[in-house]
Parts: C-alpha cells; sequence; structure tokens
C-alpha cells in the first residue's frame, strides 16, 4: 500500500513532466504555425546570401568552400532561426499571461518564467537574436565590412563578448557565483576570475555555431545539446530551466521540420548566436558547465579544425590538415553526401550528449 509521501511524491512528478512537455508541444503548435508567415516574408523580400563564399577565415581564396555551398544559384533564405526564438519567446508570453489572467493552479504551473532559472537565459536568448539578425540583414543586403556582406567578426565578437559580460556580471553579482562544480572532484573557487572564465566560455561555444553549414545539421545537433540539459536540470529540480530548455528543443523541432534537406531556410546567425550563448548560460545555471564540451563536442570539434587549419596553413607554408575548414565541409569535400554527414552528426551527438548526462547524474 502506498504511503502518503510516495503519493505525493509522484503526483509532483506527473506536474513536473506535464510542466516540461506540455510548453514543448506548445512551442511546436506556435513554430508550425508562424512558419507559413516567416517563409512568405523570407521569399518575398529574397532574404538569402546574394554571392557564394569568396575568401576563408584567414583571407585566402575560397574555391572549395564556394563550389560546397553554391549560395548564388540555391537561393536558400537566411533567418530560419527566427522560428526558433520567435518560438519559444511567444510560449513563454503565453504561458505568462494565461497564469495572470487565469491564476487556477494548473494554469500557474504552466508557467515556466522564473528569476532564478529562466530570466536569463530567455534574455540571452532575444540578445543573441537581436545581434544575429542584424548581421544576417547586412549579409542579405550585400552590406557591411565582412567579406560578403555582414557585420566584421571583429564587431560580431564584440557583441557577444559584452554579452557575455552580462552574463557573468548576473552570475557573480546577483546569482552570487562564484566557482563552478567539478564532477567528481567538487567545487572550484575562481573569485573574481569567474568573470572571464564564463565569457570566454561563451565566445568559444559562439565560434561553435559555424557547424550550420549543411541542412539539417546544425538543428539536430543543437536539438540534441538542449534535450541534455534539459535532462540535468530536471535531475537537480531546477524544473522550470528544465521546461525552458524543451521548449527551446520544441521550436528546434519545427525549424529542424523545414530544414531537412532541402532546407526551406537555413538557421544563420540569428539563431546560431542566440542559441549558443543561451546554451552556455543553461550549462552555467545547471553547475555543469565543465560538462559542456562533452555534451557540445560536435561544436567544439568544429572549432578545433578550424584552428587546426588555420595554424598549419600559417606554420607549415600554407599545407592544409584538412580539404577544407569546418569539419563538416571538409567530410562533404570527400565526397560525403550531405544527408550523411548530417546523420552522423546527429548520431554523435546524441552520444556525447548520453555521455554527458551519465557523468552529471554519478558525479
Amino acid at each position: 500500500m502506498q504511503t502518503t509521501a510516495t503519493i505525493i511524491q509522484s503526483h509532483a512528478t506527473v506536474n513536473d513532466a506535464v510542466k516540461i512537455f506540455v510548453p514543448t508541444v506548445i512551442a511546436f503548435i506556435i513554430g508550425m504555425g508562424i512558419t507559413p508567415l516567416v517563409t512568405h516574408f523570407l521569399y518575398e523580400w529574397k532574404l538569402w546570401k546574394k554571392t557564394s563564399v569568396l575568401k576563408t577565415i584567414d583571407g585566402k581564396e575560397a574555391t572549395i568552400s564556394g563550389k560546397l555551398h553554391d549560395d548564388e544559384n540555391r537561393k536558400t533564405p537566411r533567418m530560419g532561426g527566427i522560428i526558433v526564438w520567435m518560438s519559444v519567446l511567444l510560449t513563454t508570453m503565453l504561458l505568462a499571461v494565461v497564469a495572470m489572467l487565469i491564476p487556477s493552479q494548473n494554469a500557474v504551473k504552466l508557467s515556466y518564467l522564473s528569476r532564478n532559472q529562466t530570466w536569463l537565459p530567455l534574455f540571452t536568448l532575444m540578445a543573441g537574436a537581436i545581434v544575429g539578425i542584424i548581421d544576417d540583414v547586412l549579409v542579405v543586403g550585400g552590406k557591411g565590412k565582412a567579406v560578403g556582406g555582414g557585420l566584421s567578426l571583429t564587431i560580431r565578437l564584440v557583441s557577444v563578448f559584452l554579452l557575455s559580460l552580462i552574463g557573468a556580471l548576473w552570475f557573480y553579482f546577483k546569482l552570487g557565483v562564484s566557482g563552478i562544480d567539478i564532477p567528481f572532484g567538487g567545487f572550484l573557487h575562481l573569485g573574481f576570475l569567474f568573470i572571464p572564465f564564463f565569457i570566454f566560455t561563451m565566445l568559444s561555444m559562439y565560434a561553435g555555431g559555424i557547424i550550420d553549414g549543411v541542412d539539417g545539421l546544425a538543428g539536430g545537433v543543437f536539438m540534441v545539446m538542449f534535450s541534455a540539459y534539459a535532462v540535468i536540470a530536471y535531475a537537480q529540480g531546477q524544473v522550470d530551466l528544465a521546461s525552458f530548455s524543451m521548449v527551446v528543443v520544441g521550436g528546434l523541432l519545427v525549424f529542424l521540420w523545414f530544414n531537412i534537406p532541402p532546407a526551406r531556410f537555413f538557421l544563420s546567425e540569428t539563431g546560431t548566436v542566440a542559441l549558443t550563448t543561451t546554451l552556455t548560460v543553461v550549462a552555467f545555471l545547471t553547475k555543469q558547465v565543465l560538462l559542456l564540451p562533452v555534451i557540445a563536442l560536435p561544436l567544439v570539434l568544429t572549432i578545433i579544425s578550424v584552428l587546426v587549419q588555420l595554424l598549419s596553413k600559417r606554420f607549415r607554408n600554407g599545407k592544409k590538415v584538412f580539404l577544407v575548414a569546418p569539419l563538416h565541409n571538409h567530410f562533404l569535400a570527400l565526397g560525403w553526401p550531405a544527408a550523411k554527414v548530417t546523420m552522423r552528426y546527429w548520431i554523435f551527438a546524441v552520444l556525447c550528449a548520453v555521455l554527458g548526462i551519465v557523468l552529471a547524474l554519478v558525479s
């Protein structure tokens, strides 16, 4: 016979599951509803990149990259990331408003907007989206100081730096976080050094946004990573944060529905800046940021492949390690079909996420 405590615990578990998965479904429904409007807008205004990649990051001619992506002839709009963050924003606002207008127990429970768990990641998502969409607008217009249009790399890095600084100061002064948890090893007190560590982490994750280069690739990988942190947050009792993370997954599911080859639109900067910076914040909120390189290993390897390529060309008289960087483009250049690259990245991302979850739960 069940005890009262067991019944209460079981009821709480069911309520938590409802709070996590119902908003996820709502985000998916909202995303599917707004996609036709966003798609019409993107195609009506021809918001795609007008020229293919001309130069690599080190200023050399990008002969292989240009052929792989062929932006001039493909004419696939950018700014598909709007679907993701708009789904999250509208879902968050809807549930918060319903909780205020209908102060019933069920309505209040569905709202996951809370100061200590979801204010900062929601702010980061929207701030990153704004930075990214400015770059996207300049790219499709062929304006800006970057090759092919868009914000220069310096301006983008400064923008993400300022966003990371805000996050670091919020954690340090408002939340009182001054260190990081070490899996199987306790706590490492960083003091004021926590601020530059947070900034470095967010900038590193932002650099991994260049994984957005093959239909379905970035959407699937980000979906897996946010799902992993949703599981970790739930296991730690951070139900609001778990719900928020799964709402992001709901938005990504909609994006992925239309981004699977042939893609209707690309995630682009308004998606990648928003998602990479928000993922960083979620990792710090769960106190499992040292597992971020494991869970986000596809992003880490993407960054490393670019750095290795640049260093090799710089110190080995122009010799390359990869046919072209980042790593997913190397596989394409080898002749792998795009779908094969995407599916194998998804499988690898799931393995990394499972490993990260296990390490978080047993440490």
